[in-house]
């Protein structure tokens, strides 16, 4: 058995360790209601960007980033945290992106290429060999468009160059506090279906063409997908911080109470031994 000074030791610390995560609880709370209130703020300005390449686009258009096109070279935007103690995020999104590149590429770094957002994800992959081309880490708690602007133009303007032939954004999308799920969501080419989803409620004039206008506002477009479903992706992060750091002050509390009950017993059968001890030398006296 372990003797008290031990037990008492591990209960201090055990204490000290529940009062960090319950610190860092409270903090992904916080953070998570922000990051909430960004996602869903984001919502009308991509309604209305599908409203409008709806009307532009429809069913005739021949833009390239509307026609898909023999694949030679895939690209996957692969979304993780720059911090650790988020539970499962970080590995559910890099077990499925990884897993989607064996099946779909056998690992071969020709097919595709990878652009990695997050410390986690880029340490991760870079230290298993995989094609990492381009990486952003560093960003902010709660990200503006211009934070990501560089990476966002970056795999749009590969994709127009012809170096990717489709694009695949990987993140774990929010669904709840206790509930979030890994997407794998096609950027590049377009899908008809889904600025066909908003049908247009207003008249148009195009001025100076339709095709004039879809080069400036498709690019926009994609990098308004990779913009929300980054937001998306940070809420999720939080509440799986939150969660994570809520079961581990649970599991400090019961070890805690585990420990104490510890301290009790041994400090009992000390108690027990001192006074069983005392007695047996008051009789060896008599």
């Amino acid at each position: 058995m372990s003797s008290l000074r031990e037990i008492k030791t591990r209960i201090t610390s055990t204490q000290k360790t529940s009062q960090i995560t319950k610190a860092m609880h409270m903090v992904s709370n916080s953070k998570l209601r922000r990051a909430e209130e960004n996602a869903k703020s984001f919502y009308p300005y991509m309604d209305k960007m599908q409203e409008t390449i709806s009307a532009i686009g429809g069913n005739d258009s021949s833009h390239p980033m509307l026609v898909k096109r023999p694949v030679k070279k895939t690209g996957y935007l692969v979304v993780t945290s720059d911090k650790g103690l988020a539970g499962p995020y970080n590995a559910s999104v890099l077990k499925n992106v990884t897993n989607i590149i064996r099946e779909r590429h056998n690992n071969d770094a020709s097919q595709y290429g990878i652009l990695v957002i997050g410390r986690v994800g880029r340490d991760f992959l870079k230290a298993r060999g995989y094609n990492i081309i381009n990486e952003m880490v560093g960003l902010p708690e709660q990200p503006s468009f211009k934070a990501i602007n560089a990476m966002t133009k970056s795999a749009v303007e590969r994709y127009e160059a012809g170096e990717f032939d489709e694009l695949y954004l990987h993140f774990s999308h929010f669904i709840s506090v206790l509930e979030q799920e890994v997407q794998e969501r096609r950027i590049l080419p377009v899908s008809q279906s889904d600025i066909q989803a908003t049908r247009a409620t207003a008249m148009y004039e195009f001025e100076p063409d339709k095709e004039a206008i879809l080069d400036v506002i498709l690019p926009q477009y994609a990098e308004s997908l990779i913009y929300g479903a980054l937001l998306d992706a940070k809420a999720s992060e939080h509440a799986s911080r939150m969660t994570a750091m809520k079961n581990a002050t649970d599991n400090a509390k019961e070890l805690i109470d585990d420990l104490s009950l510890q301290y009790n017993r041994a400090r009992q059968a000390a108690i027990t031994q001192q006074i069983t001890e005392i007695v047996g030398g008051a009789a060896a006296l008599e």
